[in-house]
């Protein structure tokens, strides 16, 4: 009798995403069969709940590495979890995880990656690698190339060393550094510059005082 439950690493990959999800129920627009949209199946043996986010790193590191060797330009992670060229978005993760007590047992890691799609509508932000090269990829290769990468970076994911993960994820965020505007789930507007993340995820800013807050995904958003 065969087993009802899914092996580790098991990929699901639609052509047509008719309700995609991004962070916080924002939904995700993708052109049929001109993109990559794809989840992908990982069990854990002994991943702290409180390290979570390590995963979010590394499953971004790992995107980040295959847009590089494919001459992306300017690639850079947007906190907590876009993919960016130059000011441009150009792919989405959403990762959702499984716990059991203080470990996380499985997690389905939603990705999209806008690939051959040349026209956002009214997304002004949005691009995709054929927009931003003037090249058309192979679907096929491309996401062979992310799920060949991401496994081999999420093997050693239990045994990483966690302040080297989280000093190349941070070296690679977007707008660090650099004065940017924020805004509050209030609406209020602030000043602030990225200095890095948190073990637990979250956004690290320097205000005007010099002092550093932390904060959460629903606490503010980027404006760029």
């Amino acid at each position: 009798m065969l087993s009802s439950t899914p092996k580790d690493y098991t990929v699901v990959v639609t052509r047509k995403q008719l309700k995609g999800r991004g962070q916080m129920g924002t939904l995700w627009e993708s052109e049929p069969g001109k993109n990559l949209t794809f989840s992908v199946l990982k069990y854990f043996d002994a991943l702290e709940s409180n390290n979570q986010f390590s995963l979010n790193m590394m499953v971004s590191l790992a995107i980040h590495t295959v847009l590089n060797e494919l001459n992306i330009p300017k690639v850079k992670i947007k906190w907590p979890n876009d993919i960016m060229s130059g000011s441009s978005k150009i792919c989405g993760i959403l990762i959702e995880n499984v716990l059991n007590g203080s470990l996380v047992r499985k997690s389905i890691i939603g990705i999209g990656l806008n690939v051959n799609q040349t026209s956002f509508g009214t997304l002004q932000k949005a691009s995709s690698l054929a927009q931003i090269t003037g090249r058309t990829f192979d679907l096929d290769h491309v996401l062979e190339c992310l799920l060949n990468k991401m496994k081999s970076f999420l093997e050693g994911l239990q045994e990483y060393d966690l302040t080297t993960l989280q000093s190349q994820y941070e070296s690679l965020l977007f707008k660090k550094d650099m004065v940017s505007t924020f805004k509050t789930d209030s609406g209020k507007l602030f000043p602030a510059i990225v200095r890095g993340v948190s073990s637990s995820g979250q956004l690290v800013l320097e205000l005007e005082d010099e002092s550093l807050s932390h904060f959460s995904l629903k606490e503010i958003s980027l404006q760029y």
